[in-house]
């Protein structure tokens, strides 16, 4: 072999094993070890929010009182709506609603298509792990309602031995039976209002929310709250998880609301009571 030759081997034996030897100094001896994390993405949600100068908003309009439309087809309206209206207003900018059955509606917060859900969306563990809240803008204990002047029942314990008229699938329906109640199996409130009303049965359980927007429309002549849970229902704004910096302006927005009346006079309008705190 010609020295030319000789040293061209040399040399490229020379470059792989430096090769390998770089390869393996980098992998370190844990060839299964994991590649690092890549660096965590900033949260933009407001700057987003501000550069675009509106907010766009998940809601149902069809779930009355809290979004809805007057008449069946007018002007968009409702509790949450006109929260998250005077929110946008404080945030400086525009609000954008895009309506979506409840069903979508998280898929389309999770898409990106609505940067925050303002749908009475109560605040639970599940919930909490998935998305970013804001601070609650509503409040709602589950109610006894019964016939004005039936003193039989003044807690949850008196429903033993009685009769209250549930939806099968609801959570009042458990509750009604735990406490030893006998339950008429009903459609939804509209039912059991009237099987309270008509005497057929001694009470009903329900939200609050839902008897307040009844004794708002109907004045509800009759009938009176006789007991309410120590548990209340908490309903926030749902944001992407991650989205602290818009959920903190929110915030920021809400406690000003509350500060100067806002709050209460929306919640006046809808159900004749504060349920904001």
């Amino acid at each position: 072999m010609t020295a030319r030759r000789l040293f061209t081997a040399t040399a490229l034996a020379l470059t792989a094993a430096l090769a390998v030897s770089a390869c393996s100094s980098d992998s370190g001896d844990d060839q299964s070890a994991e590649p690092s994390a890549p660096p965590a993405e900033s949260d933009t949600s407001l700057t987003d929010v501000q550069e675009a100068g509106v907010l766009v908003v998940g809601t149902e309009g069809t779930y009355r009182p809290f979004s809805f439309h007057e008449d069946g087809s007018g002007d968009l309206t409702g509790y949450d709506v006109e929260v998250i209206r005077a929110v946008a207003e404080e945030l400086g900018v525009e609000v954008r609603f895009e309506e979506t059955q409840w069903d979508a509606i998280f898929a389309g917060l999770e898409a990106g298509r609505f940067d925050v859900i303002a749908n009475q969306v109560s605040i639970t563990p599940e919930r909490e792990e998935a998305y970013t809240f804001s601070e609650p803008y509503t409040y709602s204990p589950g109610v006894i309602v019964v016939r004005e002047g039936d003193d039989s029942i003044g807690s949850f314990a008196d429903l033993g031995g009685k009769t209250t008229a549930q939806s099968l699938t609801s959570n009042w329906y458990t509750l009604a039976e735990e406490n030893g109640a006998t339950i008429e199996a009903v459609e939804g409130w509209a039912q059991a209002v009237a099987l309270v009303e008509q005497g057929r049965v001694d009470a009903t359980i329900n939200d609050e929310l839902t008897f307040l927007d009844y004794k708002k429309q109907t004045g509800a002549a009759g009938l009176v709250v006789a007991a309410e849970t120590d548990d209340v229902s908490r309903s926030a704004f749902a944001f992407r998880s991650g989205s602290t910096a818009l959920a903190d302006a929110v915030n920021e927005a809400l406690a000003a609301l509350a500060a100067d009346g806002t709050l209460a006079e929306i919640s006046a309008e809808f159900f004749g009571e504060d349920v904001s705190q």
